[in-house]
């Protein structure tokens, strides 16, 4: 990547357009014509190239020196750029150039907006490692106990209703038990978090990012454009609901803030504010996002499912009860995990500002960039390069097992903004909890099929459980 690789240089294709009105252009294509998906397809076709100059949301004439130009990235080769910190300052580019107002997030940059070269960067990061190697103990037993309920209320709204919308009832699950593993609090201890909790974090993820997203249509375009991307959410309309976070994680999250205060010299607010981000964005916001498409992915294969379940039940049998050894040895288990991973990742977008002038080394060419520049990876497309992976565009559950030769493939699998096959460090910006991601996702399904022989969804709703059919 340094310039030293002895690649043809070629000019970044593509145009910021006219000012104002290019900006306005590739908005309307992002979030009414095209779509996030088909915005940077049409343009990789158009250019005929993986790398090239867009304008993305958010920016607006009133977002006060937000710029929305980019160096778009969609395949594989050249995304792994946007993991080499020597190449890219990962400084307040989270959403791309749009940072959310700091009341968001306790008045401070919490780690996300950190630069590993930043001071606190280092303390923050080895303080949150630090709390998941110590939740990794009750991590099983807290995430059975808490899927019972959850499985119970599936079950009665399916009998009773006909059909349950999976969403709200399994974010309730999700706080519940993130809550008790990340903060050693039960939200039980306070009615309102407990009822509440989930909704709270819905309101104040989609307040703080809602000029970056669209509507798909419920609201017409004209008015969402006015009312949701010409400006930033105040937090006032939140405040209230995100000092309840707050105040529980004060009140009952003390042995763990202790440990921020008093093992990696953190004040109680960064440490408390840094738990609730990790809690709220990373851990709730990620599964809420992620579970959903597992789901349907699964439940539109009826032979996958008697697959899983199988193979659940086999390794199951050999062991004394469920743990995170017996989860790893389910290999399609874990393939089809990584494949959900690889087509839809929590988080689809990657950002870094170029720290000096280099060449962006793709398959086969080179870009130049200038230092200051931004780069943004689309990790669907990056992520479904067919010079990677044989039919991209289809779900393959097996597609990393063993008998498909697919074990070589796993370090393509970028959605924690690193390799799969790559460990979360203090000098990186990989996601510190890329292990317990995907472990968490094993327990749950291995827990779902030994309980279930299978489930059916709605033909006009993949959102939607019809039948869960109880083991035999």
């Amino acid at each position: 990547m340094s310039g030293k690789e002895t690649f043809p240089v070629r000019s970044i294709p593509g145009s910021y357009g006219l000012p104002v009105i290019g900006n306005l252009m590739d908005r309307l294509d992002y979030f009414r014509l095209e779509g996030p998906d088909k915005f940077f397809r049409n343009r990789m076709a158009k250019y005929q190239s993986t790398v090239f100059r867009a304008n993305v949301p958010a920016s607006a004439p009133l977002f006060g020196g937000s710029d929305p130009k980019v160096i778009a990235i969609v395949d594989s080769a050249a995304f792994t750029t946007l993991f080499d910190v020597s190449l890219v300052e990962k400084k307040d580019v989270l959403v791309g150039d749009y940072l959310p107002s700091l009341n968001y997030t306790g008045g401070m940059r919490v780690l996300a907006y950190l630069d590993p070269s930043e001071p606190q960067h280092s303390s923050i990061k080895s303080f949150l490692m630090h709390n998941l190697r110590r939740s990794s103990k009750t991590w099983v037993p807290e995430l059975q106990s808490s899927l019972e309920p959850l499985w119970s209320t599936l079950e009665k709204d399916v009998e009773d209703k006909g059909k349950v919308k999976v969403l709200l009832p399994l974010q309730k699950f999700l706080f519940s038990f993130l809550s008790k593993v990340l903060l050693g609090a039960d939200p039980a201890v306070d009615p309102e978090i407990a009822k509440n909790g989930h909704c709270i974090i819905d309101k104040w993820l989609a307040s703080m990012l809602v000029p970056t997203l669209g509507t798909g249509g419920v609201i017409p375009y004209p008015f969402e454009e006015l009312l949701l991307h010409s400006f930033p959410f105040p937090f006032a309309l939140v405040r209230g609901d995100y000092e309840k976070l707050h105040g529980f994680i004060l009140n009952h999250a003390k042995e763990v803030l202790s440990i921020g205060i008093n093992e990696y010299g953190l004040t109680e607010a960064h440490a408390a504010h840094n738990l609730l981000y990790a809690l709220g964005f990373n851990a709730f916001g990620g599964f809420s996002i992620f579970l959903p498409s597992l789901i349907s992915y699964i439940g539109k294969d009826p032979g996958l499912q008697e697959r899983l379940c199988s193979e659940v039940r086999d390794v199951m049998n050999a062991h004394e009860g469920m743990s995170f050894n017996a989860v790893s040895e389910m290999e399609l288990l874990s393939s089809t995990v990584y494949e959900a991973l690889r087509m839809n990742p929590p988080v689809p977008f990657q950002y870094g500002r170029a720290r000096r002038d280099f060449n962006l080394k793709s398959h086969d060419c080179a870009y130049r960039v200038q230092a200051g520049e931004l780069l943004c990876g689309f990790q669907p497309l990056a992520m479904r390069d067919p010079r990677v992976f044989e039919a991209p565009e289809e779900f393959r559950a097996d597609r990393f097992t063993k008998e498909r030769g697919g074990e070589a493939l796993i370090q393509y699998v970028y959605w924690s903004n690193g390799p799969q096959t790559a460990t979360p460090s203090v000098e990186n910006k990989q996601c510190a909890g890329k292990d317990y991601v995907v472990a968490t996702t094993r327990l749950i399904l291995a827990d779902l099929f030994m309980r279930y022989d299978s489930f059916q969804l709605d033909k006009d709703s993949s959102s939607t459980i019809t039948s869960l059919k109880r083991r035999s």
